[in-house]
C-alpha cells in the first residue's frame, strides 16, 4: 500500500535530561548504561521490554559462551563476568565450569562438562556457563540501582534527535505517551542500530542466508526432563540419537536442537528460522506465530521418543524474538573476516574475543573502538552486535560476551568524553583501555602502556 498520513506537528515533552542515553537493555546496553554510570555519568536507560538482559533472559538464550580461548585465563572478563560472579552466589543462579578449571584438560573435569553445549572445545574447558534467567533479571536491576540509573521499562526508543550534526537526544513511545530524552551522548544498545536510520547514520543491513545471524528463532524451554537420561542414550547409541534428530526435524518442519539448561530437568530447545527479518515487523509476528505452531509439534515427538522426556511438559516460551543479525553501523573502521581471520590487532582494541571454531588455527579476534564510531555523526555511539563489520566477521563475533565487552567500552568511553568536554571520537585510545583494565576488563596481548 502506498498511502500515508501526514502526522501533525506536536511539542514533545522532555522527561528527562542526562550525561548518557542508552537505548536497549540487553548484553550491550545494560553494560553502556552501567559502565557509564559507575564511571560519573548521570546515565537514563530505556528497554522496550519490562526487563533487562535482552537475548540472555527474555530471548532465552541461557547459554553465556565462549569466554576463555581454551587457555587458563579469561580474554572477556569485566560485567560480563561480574554477571557470572553475582549468579553464582544464588542458589541455582548459574552453572558452568570454575574459573579454576578453565584451561584444563583433566579428564575428570571434561567428564564433568561433557555434556554442557560449548564448554568443551578442542579437549580443553572453556569458560561458559548457562543462567537462570530470571535471576539474571534480577541481578541486572540491582547493578542498575546501585549505579543510580533512571531506567524506564516498557519504553520504546523510536527517534534520534539530531540537531547541528550531533545525536541531542531520543524520542521514546510508552505508556504514558510519546516523551524525549535529552543527553550529551547517545548509546544506540537496541541490537538492531534502531537510532540509525532516524539519525541519518550509514549503516549496512545486508545479510548472508547462509550464516548463523541471518536466522531468527523463538527459542522455548521443556521442564520435567532426565537431562542426564537423554544423554547417556546419546553416548550409548550416537547413531540412533542422530535419526531421532532428523526424524524430530521432519516431525517439527524445523530443526529443533535440545541443550542443557541451568538445572538438570529443564533444557532450552534452540532453532533457526530462514527467510525472515528481525526489522519487519510482519516476519516477526511470523515467526512466532510458526515456531510455536512447530514446537508443540517437535514436543510431542521428543516427548513419546526421546529417552528422559517421557513426563516433561513445554515450561515457557522466549517472550522477546530471537534475533542475531540486522543493521550494523557503518563506522570509522569495518571489521572485516579478513580481521578476524588473521588476527589483527588494532591501537584502540576494546574487546578481545577468543575464536570460537574447533579445529582451526585458535587465537583470538580483536574489535577496535572505531567500530563504535560512526563516520560523521557526533553524540553518538552503538554497543553490541550492531558494531561496524562486516557479515562474516559480524557473524561470529556478535554474541553475548562480546556484546557486553563492547558495551563497557561504549560506556565507559561516552563517561570519558563527557568529563572532558570533548566528542567521543577523539577519546583517547590508551586512557579508554587503561580505564577499562582498571575496572576489571582484560585486553590480553594489548600493550596498553
Amino acid at each position: 500500500m502506498n498511502k500515508t498520513f501526514k502526522e501533525p506537528s506536536r511539542d514533545i515533552k522532555v522527561c528527562h535530561e542526562a550525561d548518557v542515553v542508552v537505548v536497549g537493555g540487553g548484553p550491550g546496553g545494560h553494560s553502556a548504561a552501567v559502565a557509564a554510570a559507575r564511571n560519573g555519568a548521570r546515565t537514563v536507560l530505556i528497554e522496550r521490554y519490562g526487563h533487562l538482559g535482552g537475548m540472555a533472559s527474555g530471548g532465552l538464550v541461557i547459554l553465556i559462551p565462549h569466554m576463555s580461548d581454551g587457555g587458563k585465563e579469561p580474554q572477556i572478563a569485566g560485567l560480563c563476568l561480574e554477571w557470572m560472579n553475582r549468579l553464582a552466589k544464588i542458589p541455582g543462579g548459574m552453572v558452568g565450569p570454575t574459573l579454576d578449571e578453565v584451561g584444563s584438560s583433566d579428564p575428570r573435569v571434561l567428564a564433568r562438562w561433557k555434556n554442557h553445549f560449548s564448554a568443551i572445545v578442542d579437549g580443553k574447558i572453556r569458560l561458559t556457563w548457562t543462567v537462570d534467567p530470571e535471576m539474571l533479571k534480577c541481578i541486572l536491576n540491582d547493578m542498575v540501582e546501585e549505579a543510580e540509573i533512571k531506567l524506564s521499562l516498557h519504553s520504546w526508543g523510536t527517534q534520534a534527535i539530531v540537531e547541528k550534526g550531533a545525536v541531542k537526544g531520543v524520542i521514546f513511545e510508552s505508556k504514558s505517551g510519546r516523551q524525549a530524552v535529552l543527553g550529551k551522548v547517545i548509546i544506540d544498545g537496541t541490537g538492531d542500530a534502531d537510532l540509525l536510520p532516524t539519525a541519518g547514520v550509514e549503516f549496512d543491513g545486508a545479510l548472508d542466508a547462509k550464516l548463523r545471524s541471518s536466522m531468527l528463532a523463538l527459542v522455548f524451554r521443556v521442564g520435567n526432563c532426565d537431562f542426564k537420561k537423554y544423554n547417556d542414550f546419546r553416548e550409548k547409541d550416537p547413531k540412533k540419537a542422530q535419526e531421532l534428530s532428523g526424524e524430530l526435524a521432519k516431525a517439527a518442519g524445523t530443526f529443533f536442537l535440545p541443550i542443557a539448561g541451568h538445572r538438570d530437568d529443564v533444557v532450552w530447545v534452540n532453532n533457526w528460522i530462514p527467510g525472515l527479518k528481525s526489522t519487519d515487523v510482519d516476519d516477526l509476528t511470523k515467526l512466532e506465530v510458526s515456531v510455536r505452531r512447530m514446537m508443540r509439534k517437535g514436543f510431542e515427538f521428543m516427548k513419546k521418543n526421546f529417552p528422559g522426556f517421557e513426563n516433561s511438559f513445554i515450561l515457557d516460551t522466549a517472550s522477546q524474538t530471537g534475533t542475531r543479525g540486522s543493521r550494523r553501523l557503518v563506522g570509522e573502521h569495518i571489521v572485516t573476516a579478513e580481521d578476524m581471520n588473521s588476527s589483527r590487532k588494532f591501537d584502540d582494541t576494546i574487546a578481545v574475543i577468543p575464536k570460537i571454531a574447533p579445529g582451526g588455527s585458535g587465537g583470538c579476534a580483536y574489535i577496535p573502538y572505531r567500530a563504535l564510531v560512526p563516520v560523521k555523526m557526533d553524540g553518538l555511539l552503538v554497543a553490541g552486535r550492531s558494531f561496524s563489520s562486516d557479515k562474516i566477521a559480524n557473524d561470529s563475533m556478535n554474541l553475548i560476551p562480546h556484546c557486553c565487552a563492547m558495551g563497557e567500552a561504549a560506556g565507559t568511553a561516552a563517561a570519558l568524553a563527557i568529563k572532558q568536554g570533548i566528542s567521543p571520537r577523539k577519546v583517547d585510545y590508551k586512557t579508554l583501555q587503561k580505564t577499562l583494565v582498571k575496572q576489571g576488563a582484560v585486553l590480553p596481548g594489548i600493550n596498553i602502556a
